[in-house]
Formats: C-alpha cells, sequence, structure tokens
C-alpha cells in the first residue's frame, strides 16, 4: 500500500516505475520475451541474409518462463485427452539451430503415451518406390495425440532439391502437393504448427566448433553437415522459396531467430502454446461422478 502510494505521489504509476527498475537492472529481456505467436508469421518471402535481429534472453527469465509453458502444455495434452483433438508440430531449421532442444523440453513436460517424436532421415529402400508423402501419412497422430516431426516432408524442396535427388519437374510440383497435403489435414481437424529455425553463418561455425570440442556433442556432427555448409547459398535460396510458397492462411510458417538458443525455444513454445491451445478450456477436468463415488466408498470420505 505504501510503495503504491509513493509511487503515485511522484506521479509515475507502479507498473511505469517496474519497467524503470527493469531497464535500470539491464534486464531488458523481459520486454524482448512478451512475444507472440504471429510475430513470426512469414506474410511475404523473407530475405534471410536480412535477418539481423536476433534478441537474447537472461537465463533466469529463460527458465521461469519455460517452466510456465512447460506447465501450459501438459495441460494442453491433457484436454485433448479423450476427444478429437491432435496436433502436428513441423520443426524445420539450419543444422544446430536447436530443432534437438526443443524436442527434449518438450519430452520433459508431455506425457509419452500421446506425444510421439518422429525424427525424419532420407527414406529407406522400401519406401523409395513410393510417393514421397506416403511415408508422412502413416504417422500423422491419432485422437488425442501429438506429434512432431524433427525435419519433416519438406526435405522434398530442400536437400532433395540442393542435391538433386528430385527432378525439378518433382520438387516445383511439390508446392503444390505439400499445400495440399496440409490443408487436407487442417480441414480434418489437425492443428499445425510449422517452425523454421534460422541462425548465421557465423553462428552455425560456433556450434559446429563446440560440438567438435565438446565429446558428449561429437555425435551430432557429421561429414554431412560440412557438406550441406558449404552449399549455403543454395539452401538459403531453397528456404526462401519454401517459406514464400507454402506459407498459407491456414497453415503458415513461423520464422524464428535462434542464434540465442534461449529465445528460440521461448518463442517456438509461445507459438505452439498459443496455436495448439487456442480456443481449449484448460482447466482440470472435474472428477468423473463414477470415480468420486467409488473413492467415496473406498476411502470413507464424507
Amino acid at each position: 500500500m505504501g510503495k503504491r502510494s509513493s509511487a503515485r505521489r511522484n506521479g509515475r504509476p507502479a507498473a511505469k516505475l517496474y519497467l524503470t527498475l527493469i531497464k535500470a537492472q539491464g534486464a531488458l529481456s523481459w520486454l524482448l520475451t512478451a512475444m507472440r505467436s504471429k510475430d513470426f508469421i512469414v506474410g511475404k518471402r523473407p530475405k534471410l541474409a536480412a535477418l539481423i535481429k536476433h534478441p537474447k534472453v537472461a537465463f533466469a527469465d529463460y527458465e521461469r518462463r519455460l517452466q510456465s509453458m512447460q506447465s501450459t502444455m501438459q495441460s494442453i495434452q491433457q484436454a485433448y485427452l479423450g476427444t478429437k483433438e491432435r496436433a502436428v508440430v513441423i520443426l524445420e531449421g539450419w543444422d544446430t539451430a536447436g530443432k534437438g532442444g526443443i524436442v527434449r523440453r518438450l519430452g520433459w513436460a508431455l506425457d509419452p503415451r500421446s506425444f510421439k517424436v518422429y525424427p525424419i532421415a532420407a527414406p529407406q529402400h522400401h519406401e523409395q518406390g513410393r510417393h514421397y508423402l506416403q511415408r508422412f501419412w502413416e504417422k500423422l497422430p491419432g485422437p488425442g495425440q501429438i506429434v512432431v516431426f524433427d525435419r519433416s516432408w519438406y526435405g522434398r524442396v530442400l536437400v532433395e532439391r540442393v542435391e538433386k535427388l528430385a527432378h525439378k519437374a518433382e520438387w516445383k510440383r511439390a508446392y503444390t502437393e505439400i499445400n495440399q497435403f496440409e490443408r487436407m489435414m487442417v480441414d480434418d481437424g489437425i492443428r499445425l504448427v510449422k517452425c523454421f529455425l534460422h541462425i548465421t553463418p557465423a553462428e552455425q561455425i560456433r556450434r559446429f566448433k563446440d560440438r567438435i570440442v565438446n565429446p558428449l556433442k561429437r555425435w551430432k556432427l557429421s561429414y554431412e553437415d560440412f557438406r550441406n555448409r558449404a552449399r549455403w547459398a543454395d539452401y538459403e535460396t531453397a528456404i526462401e522459396d519454401m517459406l514464400e510458397k507454402t506459407s498459407v492462411k491456414n497453415a503458415p510458417w513461423y520464422l524464428v531467430p535462434t542464434n540465442d538458443k534461449l529465445y528460440g525455444r521461448l518463442a517456438t513454445f509461445t507459438i505452439m502454446v498459443e496455436v495448439l491451445g487456442k480456443g481449449l478450456h484448460l482447466k482440470p477436468r472435474p472428477l468423473d461422478p463414477k470415480v468420486a463415488e467409488m473413492a467415496k466408498e473406498l476411502f470413507d470420505l464424507g
């Protein structure tokens, strides 16, 4: 009461005084992380080389906000159970951009019985003679499930295009095929989130070096990573084409700057929470009357 009165006597509302104190302490991360999913939507062709703003987040702020959003994701998952609600999350991005870190933090929060992760690699021999989307149809979620694709069907217009594993006519046709595929998913009730994690070339080099030096991270680094690095310009063009041609109203892309891993994780969780939880009642469900009656008898409850 006294502090509030003091703030008003000085002619400064309490909220403004609070923000002033934050700035004075240098804790601008509070402001940077006041983010919304729509801030990351791709509305037109992006120029990746021009993305120079990479906000940073203080670790203490990151931990607090991440824990809160993990709890919200738990509530979203529980709201899906026993309903027709289901979701697909697509994580694409440069090598070392942070896809695995996001997957791990989702896995720490969600019940694995209705949460699945598919790390997508090259198609197996028996899949190579089929339409490239068939192996993904088989992995779409059932009622109540949340599925994450760590890389996805967009390989058709990225690695298969750049490495010439698909003919030009095939990967150019894929933009329409993918839009139709995702339109069918959304029309069928699947909530779809598509995030592309972007880092700068200099940051990727720094992370490559870290993986070489750190014995616990060496398994993440492969010869293919260096081959892809050598074709950065080709991949950059392919990514920009992909974002331009497949970010549509019913299935937009979210372009997330992740030079700062903490900021990237918070941004991606923000997007997932807003899209996957939109319109849901997230309060715990009331106890089933039959369960309540049995518990009353078993525990002699009044």
